[in-house]
């Protein structure tokens, strides 16, 4: 028998694509009501079969509280006030409250089950565990500043310089807010990172994954002495801990993102992964595709892409490949090479 690990390999295309194929909408129902959650989630594992040979071929429906198939979070920040936009091919946006400073300052962590969309979710697993005995999945909590920039708008940047007293106040409720949901659906689930990126799933189901999608939009320094303390809370309250750093320079914060200790990171495409992968020897390296060039270029240099970021990576553990919002017209020859590539790169590497 062969007992060698096999290199995972992970797809999330965009709502577009699946709106255009197969005409899933991404209006509130696809998040917020149960049954046409379930029915596209049945609907979407068998497509993913027939297209790609991913998963089962007859799946059956299962108590899902949050979609595995999609990318972006707006649960956090509608729970502090942020209205989402919903729209058909598109993944819930967040509208930017642009508070003022007063409004800011009286941010709290809010009662989850007594505040929306958090106390419908609540009486989702509820309902659902006592009709099927358990309930699987969870929900992207996004991340410490993109959720302070959806609360105060680009002013943020400059109150983390010029305003620490109110800098600290929203990120100090963020981070609560995050941890509540997410140890409010893992003790329900098992899981609280799947609808994050469910490559978790391939290093340990109970990583807790935050979303640095903002943090390549300040320098290092800055992260360190002003946002990192309140990454430090998240990590001490949710281990095991992940990072998702989709910038293309996650070695600039691998020194200080090392300091919460994170056990996984997703890597963002243009970062540098030999260096990254020197830094975090003990972390599962999750090396992120471009989605644009996954759409606009050939066969050929998508394997090429694929072969290199795990030759950079010198790795046959702790390391998997994905490629997360992929286009709609996004060519299938383009995701069955990654799959060769790392295929090829498995028996080479053996």
């Amino acid at each position: 028998m062969d007992s060698r690990r096999r290199i995972p390999v992970n797809l999330v295309f965009s709502p577009s694509w699946w709106f255009h194929h197969y005409g899933v909408s991404f209006e509130e129902p696809f998040y917020l009501d149960a049954e046409t959650r379930i029915r596209n989630d049945v609907l979407m594992r068998k497509a993913l079969y027939e297209r790609f040979g991913l998963g089962q071929p007859d799946p059956q429906p299962r108590p899902v509280i949050g979609s595995r198939h999609i990318a972006g979070g707006f649960v956090v920040p509608a729970l502090l006030g942020v209205e989402p936009r919903f729209s058909r091919d598109q993944a819930a946006w967040p509208v930017p409250l642009d508070l003022d400073r007063k409004s800011a300052l009286c941010l709290r962590v809010p009662d989850l089950g007594s505040t929306w969309p958090m106390d419908v979710l609540i009486r989702q697993m509820d309902r659902l565990e006592r009709q099927f005995g358990y309930v699987t999945g969870d929900l992207n909590t996004a991340g410490l500043l993109n959720t302070a920039i959806e609360l105060r708008g680009q002013q943020f940047f400059l109150d983390l310089v010029e305003d620490a007293e109110l800098a600290d106040r929203i990120l100090s409720v963020v981070a609560g807010t995050q941890a509540a949901v997410a140890a409010c659906v893992k003790s329900r689930t098992g899981t609280c990172a799947i609808a994050t990126n469910r490559s978790v799933l391939d290093a340990d189901p109970a990583t807790y994954l935050t979303s640095n999608c903002s943090v390549q939009m300040i320098s290092p320094a800055l992260y360190e002495t002003r946002v990192l303390r309140f990454e430090q809370y998240l990590a001490d309250h949710l281990r095991p801990y992940g990072i998702h750093h989709c910038g293309n320079n996650l070695q600039r914060y691998t020194k200080a993102y090392s300091q919460v200790s994170p056990r996984f990171f997703d890597v963002g495409w243009g970062s540098d992964v030999a260096r990254c992968s020197a830094d975090l020897p003990d972390a599962f390296l999750n090396l992120r595709l471009s989605p644009v060039r996954m759409l606009q270029l050939s066969e050929r240099e998508i394997h090429a892409d694929v072969g290199g970021l795990l030759r950079a990576a010198g790795r046959r553990e702790r390391v998997g490949v994905c490629s997360i919002n992929m286009d709609r017209d996004t060519p299938d020859r383009n995701v069955r090479a990654m799959f060769r590539a790392v295929g090829e790169y498995e028996a080479e590497a053996w």
